[in-house]
């Protein structure tokens, strides 16, 4: 199947069919990967799962009745949530990474969501805050999955669900540290779907565009007096905590979430929403001797 073909094949939601059916679906291995015995539910992971986007996966996952492990670095925030377990994970502490792994037990689906994001151009914002951003949004997935890869692979059977975005096949201005992170992401989720693929192991790395989640909002921005560069940060509307871009619901990538988990076969890449597939189109028949931008500018 053509990656064209991949992004319009229908979910599978499990819409018709009995619980057992969607398990069994869910568990159809590589032909060459060893047979993997049933259990009652499939187990998922959450990481980020506080607020916004995670915690519309969480709810999401446990309503169609997958077992669901929610983490955050302030456990008390996921006391609310209703899944089966609620542990504190910092993924930028391999520490924490390896004490919720262990008390989490066996992991059929990873889903990688903790993430953040600076407001500043790039001739001004301190590399200590990139370096922190590269800590939570790069390096922190592959802790994690270092973590419960192994087992997966001898299991011959396992999800890693990376949640991206647009900027990480695109840039914005004043956001460039927030694209690099989400480039390597996706770096390092296309190479584990070759080099894990191998043993049965499927990724899927999501792409949403601008979301209604607040994390815009909670930003960290790095701007000088009198910066030459705020009327480009002013065009976005960034400093009114709002964006130019149409914007998702974190209920809407839950459920693009949630139905790639559940596809016996999910495409590598899931643009989520009009406006992502739109801008991720426009990427893709751009010329690649000039600067991309989604929008056009008067700068």
């Amino acid at each position: 199947m053509s990656a064209a073909a991949a992004l319009i094949t229908p979910p599978f939601t499990g819409a018709g069919r009995s619980a057992d059916e969607v398990r069994r679906r869910f568990r159809r291995t590589a032909q060459t990967a060893p047979p993997r015995q049933e259990t009652d539910m499939t187990s998922v992971l959450i990481t980020g799962a506080s607020r916004g986007i995670g915690r519309a996966i969480a709810i999401e996952l446990a309503a169609r009745g997958h077992r669901v492990v929610a983490t955050a670095r302030r456990p008390a925030d996921l006391d609310d949530l209703p899944v089966d377990q609620r542990l504190r994970l910092d993924v930028t502490d391999q520490k924490s990474v390896d004490e919720a792994l262990r008390d989490a037990g066996e992991i059929d689906v990873l889903v990688s969501n903790a993430g953040a994001t600076v407001r500043a151009p790039l001739e001004n914002v301190p590399v200590s805050e990139v370096e922190a951003l590269f800590q939570l949004n790069t390096f922190g997935p592959l802790r994690v999955v270092q973590g419960v890869l192994p087992a997966m692979r001898e299991r011959g059977a396992g999800r890693l669900v990376f949640v991206s975005s647009v900027q990480g096949r695109l840039v914005v201005p004043i956001i460039g540290p927030y694209a690099a992170s989400k480039w390597a992401l996706e770096a390092l989720a296309e190479t584990l779907a070759v080099e894990a693929g191998h043993f049965g192991v499927k990724v899927s790395i999501l792409q949403p565009g601008s979301v209604s989640s607040g994390g815009a909002e909670r930003a960290k921005s790095f701007f000088t007096e009198n910066d030459p560069y705020t009327p480009l940060l002013e065009q976005f509307g960034l400093l009114r905590g709002t964006s130019i871009f149409e914007t998702v619901t974190p209920e809407e990538v839950a459920t693009a979430v949630a139905d790639t988990v559940e596809q016996p076969d999910p495409p590598l890449r899931v643009p989520v929403g009009a406006p992502a597939r739109t801008a991720l189109e426009a990427r893709k028949a751009a010329p690649e001797d000039a600067p991309f931008m989604p929008v056009t500018l008067d700068w």
